[in-house]
């Protein structure tokens, strides 16, 4: 019986070694945030340009618009480029009109290229 006190004892004292990284959301409780994460949402050229429908994208926190234009320019270097000069922007459904404007964490950014039309 002894035996199988000592692996019990082992066992527990290397659960105790184990040590759980923070979530993202326990940083968020703890006002430890330094990332902002924005969905990135691609209409009509800008969908083709880009060759995805959306993604998200990492940011540091307190990142503006401009900052994360810069980003989806270097992730799609190809196309998306010429088609963000033109591009007007919405986040969460408000036209951006200052591109310095902060992201909020958890916002949607959304890509919209000219259209032609009335």
């Amino acid at each position: 019986m002894a035996d199988d006190d000592v692996g019990q004892t082992r066992g527990a004292r290397d659960q105790r070694r184990r040590v759980r990284t923070a979530d993202p959301a326990d940083e968020r409780d703890r006002g430890l945030r330094s990332v902002t994460t924005v969905q990135v949402r691609y209409f009509a050229s800008a969908r083709a340009a880009s060759g995805v429908e959306q993604e998200t994208v990492r940011l540091p926190a307190g990142a503006s618009v401009s900052e994360a234009i810069v980003v989806l320019r270097e992730r799609h270097p190809e196309r998306l480029p010429r088609v963000l000069e033109a591009a007007s922007f919405l986040v969460d459904g408000i036209a951006v009109r200052d591109p310095s404007r902060p992201l909020p964490d958890g916002a949607e950014l959304d890509v919209l290229p000219p259209f032609a039309g009335g």
